[in-house]
């Protein structure tokens, strides 16, 4: 899986990374090497990660530039991700974050994987190295460090998820070594969805996992519920269930962060669930693609306390 070098740079890409480059210089109050990173996706506008990374990186007195890549705005598609990572790779970018809808489509392209991105089979984090691009996937740990932390104790007997994408593969993954006892998945896409309980089955057990057909009679035998899809996210409004089907003893995450309250969340809440938002996972996967990005080691309750005032100054602003 080795990355093409005798593509041309797309037009615009070479007006981005033009950019990129100047931004770079170090600063006089910067001590540390310089980091130059990003993130790929499309519909990205709303994201914080330029905030959490740039944030840290300023906290650490080093000096790094994060650029949001939409790969919708800029005309770009899934054919354009080989040219774009040569072009990241030989501009000596740090590494890519990956994000919806490229998490898996960018793997073909990719020199290694970690035993982690292999095993999930997504992709969210690209570090370049000697020569070398080399994905991972920090989804999981950012899943997992959120539910402990979100949802103390909370039962995993049978856990409903709805979402079989890059994403939703990372986190069945943490529910099943969380211990999960059943995961039920739901998805539109049928052949997606029997892709990853495939895979699910080949690492944790064929009796672990189940494609749910009836989503109101899988909530009804669930312990708690996770919405894995975009539905409910800024540009993509909505809400993954029929809400009459929750009742106060499900806990209900959902892995969307923008905005902080979806639509399920409110619903959840209304009818006395526990409740978990992506604030957590999106803060504590950007740690450990900080770390990979950099080598330095970020401190999550900072990153975790930045995003919260971060976002409270935002919604403060709206308000004026």
């Amino acid at each position: 899986m080795r990355l093409e070098t005798d593509i041309p740079m797309h037009e615009t890409q070479a007006d981005i990374f033009a950019i990129a480059e100047q931004q770079i210089a170090p600063a006089e109050n910067h001590s540390r090497d310089a980091f130059l990173a990003g993130l790929i996706g499309s519909g990205i506008g709303g994201s914080r990660s330029p905030m959490l990374h740039q944030g840290e990186g300023d906290a650490q007195g080093a000096r790094l530039i994060y650029t949001l890549y939409d790969f919708n705005a800029l005309g770009l598609s899934v054919g354009d991700i080989s040219d774009f990572l040569r072009s990241a790779r030989n501009l000596k970018f740090s590494g890519l974050n990956v994000t919806y809808p490229y998490k898996q489509a960018v793997i073909p392209f990719l020199d290694e994987l970690s035993d982690e991105a292999r095993r999930i089979g997504a992709v969210n984090t690209i570090a370049f190295r000697d020569g070398i691009a080399k994905g991972y996937n920090t989804d999981g740990f950012g899943f997992g460090e959120s539910l402990i932390r979100g949802l103390p104790g909370a039962a995993l007997d049978v856990v409903v998820q709805i979402g079989a994408g890059g994403a939703g593969a990372a986190t069945a993954h943490t529910l099943l070594e969380m211990g999960a006892g059943l995961l039920l998945l739901h998805d539109q896409d049928l052949q997606r969805a029997e892709s990853l309980a495939e895979n699910l089955r080949a690492w944790h057990g064929s009796h672990r996992v189940r494609i749910g057909s009836d989503l109101v009679a899988s909530l009804a035998a669930a312990s708690g519920v996770l919405n894995a899809t975009p539905m409910g996210m800024t540009g993509h409004p909505g809400i993954p269930l029929p809400a009459a089907a929750l009742r106060p003893e499900l806990w209900v995450a959902d892995i969307i962060y923008f905005p902080l309250e979806t639509e399920l969340l409110r619903a959840a809440r209304n009818r006395g669930c526990r409740t978990l938002g992506g604030s957590g996972m999106v803060v504590f996967q950007a740690g450990a693609a900080f770390n990979i990005f950099t080598g330095l080691t970020a401190d999550l309750e900072r990153m975790l306390r930045n995003f919260q005032q971060g976002m409270a100054n935002e919604a403060g602003a709206r308000k004026c």
